[in-house]
């Protein structure tokens, strides 16, 4: 076993690998850039080495660098996490020439598996389920549109090189091949060196499910079972799940051993992943087909290791020692069920923009995962479920920054219970209990859809937050019950601050009483609130439970029912902002307005403030470098017309006109890096 292994890696993968580590008894070496120096996973490694300047390009992504501080560190092998170079085959063959171990597959099925052209080849050879389409150089943009014609729509363009969601490109016409095409390429050279292009069809009512391979050096391969992760933005996963509501054992099997034989076909070992898209639309469950093979661990493995007790990353680094696997297919169980979701540094309230920034407060529901050996008394092989079935991978800090060099998520979530709807139940009471300040966060948006009902009836698909979400988000819905207790916490809490405030010392006389009648303006709606020992009336309707908060706290519990009805638990984030209450839980902010009843009758003569009219103007909505503007001075647009392409995070956004009208200034040129609400152009 080795004694000292390197993590060419950062933020929460780094610190998973090395609790791991840790827990083998094996010493740790971290690598970091200037944005990462004061980093968990650099105080966490028992070495730390300087890599270079912030962006990965200067810095994580340079190999020279990596060995370097392998020569430097006496470090024997690299984990390489996810991203940057762990799927790199220059990479692992420069570790090789140096005789440093390399903690993942061989080189042959890495370069197998990353070219998508080359690997739908393979796939198809092994007797692997492969979607039509066209598998070869596309020429021109002509040639793409000729090909999607003979394939029919819709149709799906894709960079050969791509992954994470970049280089991809839905077309359900010729006039999206036309638009699109061009910028996949782009996508594909920016991100990935490679602008070749590949198209084929897209699958309707799709799921995205993927196969766990696990294989050692001696030849055996195994499948632990499958993750669904159909709920994604933009092909960018949100939320993970093991097992999959929709995968049948028959299907498990199925697609468990054509991943096998793919990946025997090509000599792997390791961790490794098969994604697979699979039609919703086919309850046989027979069509499922080849996606891509990530020759790498996957950033929901968590989920996997909840359900089968195997510790991957143990796994991988065993198997990179050449140990053989201590387990069988026979072996692979599914024990209970595990959600993840990934908590991303972006604001679903304005169209899940990139939202980079310093943490000013960064509180999760409880600390990173620590070792829980057994559950109901079963050994479970060291994997951690964390405490009290909820764990939380991480690699931040409070006062730390969400750096616009990196990928933007923060946390991932997982929770374990023995069903389904119990480990979505965990999720939400732990979402609850989430706080983040200083940039936007999806902390809401990920409660609204544990709370969905078509989550919970398991009726997914890869467009489930297009299609339930076609509005954009404004926080989950509230239910009348949840709405009277929030009324009813926030004319308490209202009591509690001016209670306080009249008994301050110095006052001339005895403090005055605190009215307990009040007038709940909670959003839209208006409640009589009247207070009493242990509940409160709230429209009439008796409203029982209690509330933690008291003044100066930020978070704050509460419990209460509605006329003996469902009982409430909630995690709140209190914030008194000017004259006003604001209550985060359950997946919404809820602002309130608490006035004494007896003035209730002057609320509307409470002027509010509104807004200026901006829709003239076209707004960036995130920091990013303007790529092409689709139009000059002078020109007339229609509602919907392309007006500027914004790249932020490697990914091009589209910015449409809303209205119709004729450009009057451009503030901006191509090329030119732009701050988030600068003015790009403005229309007459």
């Amino acid at each position: 076993m080795f004694a000292k292994i390197l993590i060419a890696n950062r933020g929460e993968i780094a610190c998973r690998v090395i609790t791991t580590a840790r827990k083998m008894g094996i010493k740790t070496v971290a690598v970091y850039s200037d944005a990462d120096a004061r980093a968990p996973f650099v105080a966490m490694a028992d070495e730390a080495v300087h890599i270079g300047p912030s962006p990965a390009a200067e810095s994580y992504l340079i190999a020279d660098k990596i060995i370097a501080a392998c020569k430097q560190t006496g470090a024997e092998a690299v984990h390489p996490g996810y991203g940057f170079l762990s799927e790199r085959t220059s990479f692992a063959e420069a570790l090789a020439k140096e005789g440093i171990a390399f903690i993942g597959p061989p080189v042959g099925a890495i370069a197998a598996m990353g070219d998508k052209i080359e690997s739908k080849k393979l796939a198809k050879e092994a007797g692997v389920n492969v979607v039509p389409g066209f598998v070869g150089e596309i020429e021109d943009t002509e040639h793409a549109v000729r090909i999607s014609n003979e394939i029919g729509y819709p149709v799906m363009m894709k960079a050969s090189a791509g992954g994470g969601g970049k280089g991809m490109r839905l077309a359900y016409n010729e006039a999206d091949v036309r638009e699109g095409f061009e910028s996949v390429k782009r996508e594909g050279l920016n991100s990935f060196g490679d602008d070749r292009v590949f198209i084929e069809k897209f699958i309707l009512n799709p799921r995205h499910i993927e196969i766990q391979i696990l294989g050692d050096q001696h030849g055996n391969i195994l499948y632990l079972n499958e993750r669904e992760c159909s709920i994604q933005r933009r092909h960018q996963k949100v939320v993970e799940e093991a097992p999959s509501p929709f995968v049948t054992p028959k299907m498990r099997k199925a697609m468990g051993e054509q991943c096998v034989a793919l990946s025997r076909a090509v000599g792997y070992y390791s961790a490794g992943t098969v994604e697979l898209i699979v039609s919703g639309a086919d309850p046989t469950g027979e069509s499922f087909y080849f996606l891509e093979m990530n020759t790498r661990l996957q950033v929901e493995h968590p989920v996997t290791e909840a359900i089968t007790g195997i510790d991957l990353v143990e796994q991988m680094i065993r198997v990179a020692a050449g140990e053989k696997l201590a387990f069988t297919q026979d072996d692979i169980g599914i024990d209970g069920w595990a959600i993840e979701n990934r908590v991303y540094a972006e604001d679903p309230y304005r169209g899940f923009l990139p939202s980079t920034g310093r943490l000013v407060h960064y509180s999760p529901p409880l600390a990173g995962w620590s070792e829980d050996e057994t559950v109901a008394g079963k050994a479970r092989r060291g994997v951690a479920r964390g405490t009290g079935s909820v764990r939380v991978d991480d690699g931040v800090y409070e006062g730390g920054e969400v750096s616009r060099f990196y990928d933007p998520m923060i946390a991932k979530l997982i929770t374990w219970a023995p069903t389904r709807d119990a480990a979505a139940d965990l999720q939400i009471e732990a979402l609850d209990n989430f706080r983040i300040k200083g940039l936007g966060h999806n902390v809401d948006f990920l409660s609204a859809i544990m709370q969905h009902p078509r989550f919970r009836s398991g009726e997914l698909t890869t467009g489930f937050i297009a299609e339930e979400y076609p509005e954009g988000f404004h926080g989950a819905a509230t239910a009348d019950d949840l709405k009277r207790i929030l009324a009813a916490v926030c004319a308490g809490n209202e009591f509690s601050l001016q209670s306080r405030s009249r008994h301050i010392t110095g006052q001339l006389d005895a403090p005055q009483p605190v009215t307990s009648e009040w007038l709940v303006k909670l959003g839209d709606e208006r409640f009589h609130v009247s207070l009493h020992e242990g509940h409160a009336l709230v429209d009439g309707v008796k409203v029982e439970g209690t509330c933690t908060w008291r003044p100066g706290m930020v978070q704050a519990e509460a419990t209460g029912s509605v006329a003996g009805g469902e009982t409430y638990r909630l995690g709140l984030i209190v914030e008194r902002i000017g004259n006003q209450w604001k209550l985060t839980t359950r997946g919404a902010a809820h602002s309130a307005l608490v006035i004494p009843q007896r003035l209730a009758r002057h609320e509307s003569l409470m002027l509010e403030k509104i807004p200026p009219d901006l829709s003239r103007l076209l707004i960036c909505p995130m920091p990013g470098m303007l790529v092409k503007l689709h139009v000059a001075e002078g020109d007339t647009v229609q509602p919907g017309q392309p007006l500027a392409t914004v790249e932020a995070m490697k990914m091009e956004n589209i910015l449409r006109a809303e209205k119709e009208g004729v450009i009057a200034k451009i503030n901006a040129a191509e090329g030119e890096s732009l701050a988030v609400d600068a003015v790009i152009l403005e229309l007459e």
